[in-house]
C-alpha cells in the first residue's frame, strides 16, 4: 500500500465519520426540542393542577380532553396555546365597561375519565386490568376514545390520589375501588 492510498483511506474514513457525527447532532437537536416542548406541556399542567387544587366543586374545573387526534408535538403545542389562552387578560364589555372573563367553550361538559373509571371498578368486586376497564368504557360511552395509556395514567393518578388500589399478579396490574370498609 503507497502512502497516498493510505491518506485517501483516511481521509475517506474522517469524512464519513463527520457526516454520522453530523447527523447524530441533527437527531440529538430533534430530541432536544421535542423535550423542551414537553417540558413546557408538563410545566402548564402542572400550573393548571396548582390553579383548581382543592375545589370541591368539579363544575368549576376546565374540560378534560378525550380524543383529540394528533401527535404529541402538536398536542404540546395546542396545549400551550390553549394555556396562554386561559391565562389572557379579562375582556371588557362594549357597552358596560364592566370586565368579565373570556368565554369558555359552551359545549356540554363530559364527565371526567377518572370519574366514569371509578364507575366501573365500583361495579365490581375484582380486581380488573386497565384493558378490561378501557374495553368496558369504550362500550359505554362510544363518544369516549381514550387511548390505552390515557387510561393506565388516570388510573394512577387515582392510586396516587388514594381512590383505587394497584394490584400486582406476576406482570399484570390490576385495580380496585378503594372502599370505606376496606384496609388502603
Amino acid at each position: 500500500m503507497t502512502v497516498q492510498s493510505t491518506a485517501t483511506r483516511l481521509v475517506d474514513q474522517a469524512a464519513s465519520d463527520l457526516e454520522a457525527n453530523r447527523q447524530l447532532q441533527q437527531k440529538l437537536t430533534d430530541r432536544i426540542t421535542v423535550l423542551q416542548q414537553e417540558e413546557a406541556l408538563l410545566t402548564d399542567i402542572l400550573n393548571l393542577a396548582r390553579q383548581y387544587e382543592g375545589f370541591a366543586d368539579p363544575s368549576r374545573l376546565p374540560e378534560q380532553a378525550q380524543d383529540e387526534p394528533g401527535t404529541a408535538t402538536t398536542k404540546a403545542k395546542r396545549a400551550s396555546a390553549g394555556a396562554a389562552a386561559r391565562r389572557s387578560a379579562p375582556t371588557r364589555t362594549p357597552a358596560g365597561g364592566h370586565t368579565r372573563k373570556a368565554s369558555t367553550k359552551t359545549k356540554a361538559r363530559q364527565p371526567l375519565l377518572g370519574d366514569l373509571l371509578v364507575e366501573l371498578l365500583g361495579a365490581d368486586e375484582e380486581p380488573r386490568l386497565a384493558k378490561e376497564l378501557r374495553d368496558e368504557l369504550l362500550a359505554q360511552h362510544p363518544d369516549r376514545n381514550p387511548t390505552p395509556q390515557v387510561v393506565r395514567n388516570t388510573l394512577e393518578a387515582l392510586v396516587a390520589k388514594g381512590r383505587i388500589q394497584r394490584h400486582r399478579q406476576q406482570r399484570s396490574v390490576m385495580y380496585t375501588l378503594v372502599r370505606p370498609d376496606s384496609p388502603h
